[in-house]
């Protein structure tokens, strides 16, 4: 999910949050053990997990309030005054935070510098609530943050951004379950673990699909909606890469695939197209 913490511009208590997602992990795992799930957990490959969370709270710490700046600083020139007093002021903020979500996780798959942070969220190779906890440490570096920021400039208040992406944050976690859900008429319109699973899946046909955060209507508009293969079970992790339990070459592995192949590209234009193209 998310692969979207790191783009949060104001701070949120890290900490508890992961907390409390540890619990609803351990749930769903004793849950697991007792019925027909069990293949979808890998104790190591969670433990993993843990350690790629504690990491992302620890680089927060540090550098959380790198992107806080432009949003607070773009927000002083900002076209309207949006007074967050109404529900279709809320509902606005939702819809231009969903939007914008949208094209930053299609942008995270479709190029590589920002592909080396959001791997990481898919290098676990089971689908359940520990993956939703993998994130990448160094989002705040690659300017991400960016696909945001004309929301502060339209008007809206930095910290009510960064309470609609955590609220956006939290839903997602939820998306991650191994446990079969289903919304029924709800799907059309709402991101759901069905959808989450063939996002997170790579398998040919599920490669780039399903971005949405809460609402599924942009990949539905936008040609990146798809259903699970029928004649194939879903696959998990990432495609050509090995996998790995250690917490810092989850986090740092793609980046060195990235540096490499942008050291041995011949020319400033094939050295651009290495680090911005197609990963």
């Amino acid at each position: 999910m998310p692969e979207l913490s790191e783009l949060t511009p104001v701070m949120r208590p890290a900490g508890a949050f992961l907390a409390l997602t540890l619990i609803f992990i351990a749930a769903e795992y004793f849950y697991a053990r007792l019925g027909a799930h069990d293949e979808d957990h890998d104790l190591r490959e969670t433990a993993a997990s843990v350690g790629v969370a504690l990491g992302d709270v620890g680089v927060r710490v540090l550098v959380g309030g790198l992107a806080a700046l432009p949003f607070v600083v773009l927000h002083q020139y900002r076209l309207f005054d949006i007074p967050l007093d109404t529900a279709w002021s809320w509902a606005a903020l939702f819809l231009g935070t969903e939007f914008a979500y949208y094209w930053f996780h299609r942008a995270s798959h479709r190029v590589r510098w920002l592909w080396a942070t959001h791997s990481v969220h898919h290098s676990a190779t089971h689908f359940n609530l520990s993956a939703a906890i993998r994130l990448g440490w160094t989002g705040q570096l690659t300017g991400a943050f960016a696909f945001f920021l004309p929301l502060a400039w339209i008007g809206f208040p930095p910290v009510a951004i960064g309470a609609m992406l955590s609220a956006g944050l939290a839903y997602q976690f939820f998306l991650h379950t191994a446990l079969p859900v289903h919304l029924g008429p709800l799907e059309w319109i709402l991101n759901t673990p069905a959808h989450h699973r063939v996002h997170h899946a790579c398998n040919e046909d599920c490669l780039d699909k399903n971005y949405g955060s809460v609402l599924i209507v942009f990949d539905r508009m936008f040609g990146t909606f798809a259903e699970p293969p029928q004649h194939e079970a879903l696959r998990f992790g990432l495609k050509g890469r090995e996998t790995s339990n250690n917490p810092f070459a989850i986090a740092f592995a793609e980046w060195g695939h990235l540096w490499r192949d942008t050291a041995r590209a011949k020319g400033l234009r094939a050295k651009m197209k290495t680090l911005f193209g197609a990963p």
